[in-house]
Order: structure tokens, then sequence, then C-alpha cells
């Protein structure tokens, strides 16, 4: 039982923040605290981050329409994910530090994927679905130098912020956050705000602590939009035959 209570708190600690709390008995020591706490809660996201956007997939689904999610939003959400895993898988950061965006890009590919099908377009869902696969593969295999990752890395916060503004817009315009599921919004929200905190331990790398920063208020805007328009019906109408309005 020892063996497999000591396999379990590496899984969050260090040998030496081990030998801290547990041969030594220090449960007050800062920085092991802040590095486990910091574990932990990476794990947790990632954990977490494997359900996170399946109420949005299923919205889509049960309702055969991707009617407000922007598929521009999207495309600029999925460069984002992509060339941030990109970058930690390169620089061999620790898994826990990046993982849920493995499992985002996935879960947003299929959301992408979804618009097209349900657009009456599945050929171009599969081909959307295979072209963001095959670019995240590919910038991730170390090929690509990291110079160039960087700039890519870098380049996330303007694609953050505008891609979720694009989706910000297209509320606003509509009145209503559409198909957008509060559960997805709600999490995504949290989930940025706590990897600032995860970054600044595990990483210490700057721009991404920057670009989790701009997620974290892009996400915000997101939220208090699915709040204000909760219940709220799509008002984008266009004319049909014999002059009567119906919904797109």
């Amino acid at each position: 039982m020892a063996a497999v209570f000591r396999q379990l708190c590496l899984l969050v600690l260090t040998e030496a923040c081990y030998d801290e709390f547990f041969v030594k008995f220090n449960f007050l020591d800062v920085p092991c605290l802040r590095a486990a706490v910091s574990k932990g809660l990476g794990l947790a996201i990632v954990g977490g981050s494997i359900l996170v956007k399946v109420p949005q997939i299923l919205k889509i689904v049960k309702a055969k329409s991707g009617e407000g999610i922007s598929i521009i939003g999207t495309s600029l959400e999925l460069a984002a994910i992509t060339f941030n895993v990109a970058y930690n898988v390169v620089n061999r950061y620790p898994f826990s530090a990046y993982g849920d965006g493995v499992f985002l890009l996935l879960q947003t590919a299929i959301i992408g994927a979804l618009v097209f099908l349900y657009g009456g377009a599945p050929q171009k869902a599969a081909l959307f679905f295979l072209t963001i696969m095959t670019v995240a593969l590919t910038l991730s295999s170390g090929l690509v130098p990291i110079k160039f990752l960087w700039v890519l890395q870098a380049s996330n916060i303007p694609i953050v912020f505008a891609g979720k503004m694009v989706q910000a817009v297209a509320n606003f315009k509509n009145s209503s956050t559409g198909q957008l599921s509060a559960v997805t919004v709600m999490m995504l929200f949290l989930g940025s705000m706590a990897r600032i905190f995860t970054s600044i331990q595990e990483t210490g790398d700057p721009i991404i602590i920057l670009t989790y920063s701009v997620a974290t208020f892009a996400n915000g805007v997101l939220m208090v939009q699915v709040l204000y328009y909760w219940n709220a019906p799509a008002t984008k109408t266009k004319k049909g035959k014999g002059g009567k309005s119906k919904r797109e």
C-alpha cells in the first residue's frame, strides 16, 4: 500500500516534495504546496477537458443545426489551440500544462465539421476535420523550427481574441447565442483562468501566460452574453414567399 500511495502522490509531487511532505512531515513548504496545487489543478483541467465541449456537440446534434456557431470563429479558435499544443509539445512542457488543448482540439474540430455537415456540406465537413488533424500532427512532429512555433504561439494572442470576438459579434447581431452551450462556455472561462496559474507555475513562459490571460477575458465576454441572452430566441430573419418573415 505504501508503494501505491507513493506512486499516486508522485503524479502531483516531485520526489523532493514527496520527501518534504511525507518523510520530513513539513506540510507547510510553500514551493511544494504551490507546485502540488498547480499540478493537481492542471491534471483536473486535462480531465475536465475530455468532456468540456461534449455538451456543445450534443446540442448541435440534437438540434441538427449549427445555428449561432461562427465557422470563422471556430477556425480561429482551432488555429490558436493547434499552435499552443504544438508549441508545448516541442518544448517538452509537462502534459498537465497543455493536455486539455489536445482534447479541445479534437472536440472543436468535430464542432466545426458538424457545422458544415448540418449546413448540407458533408464533403467540406470531412475535409475540414482531416485538414485540422494533419496540420496539428505536422506542427507537433518536431520538424518545424521552434522559432517559427514561437511566432505561431505569439500570434495566438490576436487569434484567440479575434476568434472569440467574431462569435461575440454574431451573438450581438442575432440577439441570441444560438446553439452555444452555457456549460461549455462556463467551463472554458474557468479553465482558461486556472491555466494562468498553472502556466506561471509549470512553464513560466510569458507568451503562454499572456495568451491564457487574453483567452480568459474573451471567454468572459461570451459567458456574459450567454447569461444576458438566456432563453432569448434568435431574431435574425429573412423574407419567405408571400412576404412573410421566417427564421433562418
